[in-house]
């Protein structure tokens, strides 16, 4: 969880310094709202957890077209899931 002293403002300063920690914390955050855009925002910005997170939210939904975006951004596990739920019997 994210410490509640941490603005969000005071980690979007800390990532665009380039901290991948405070990147990850504010994927944690827009997670947690449900904050699709945000999640993607921090994926074209090299965010692993957010790919995680939206990759997650993707294979739930069913949604191929978002796990082939996200791939398309440099998740290599939508990839992965993308193709095992082509490869599933139907």
């Amino acid at each position: 969880m994210v410490n509640a002293n941490f603005s969000r403002e005071t980690l979007r300063a800390l990532a665009d310094e380039g901290n991948e920690t405070a990147m990850d914390r504010l994927a944690d955050l827009a997670d947690e709202r449900g904050d699709v855009t945000e999640l993607s925002e921090l994926l074209d910005e090299g965010c692993v957890r957010a790919g995680e997170a939206l990759t997650r939210r993707a294979v739930a939904a069913g949604d191929l077209l978002e796990l082939q975006r996200i791939s398309d951004a440099g998740y290599e596990r939508a990839s992965t899931e993308l193709e095992r739920l082509l490869d599933a019997p139907g």
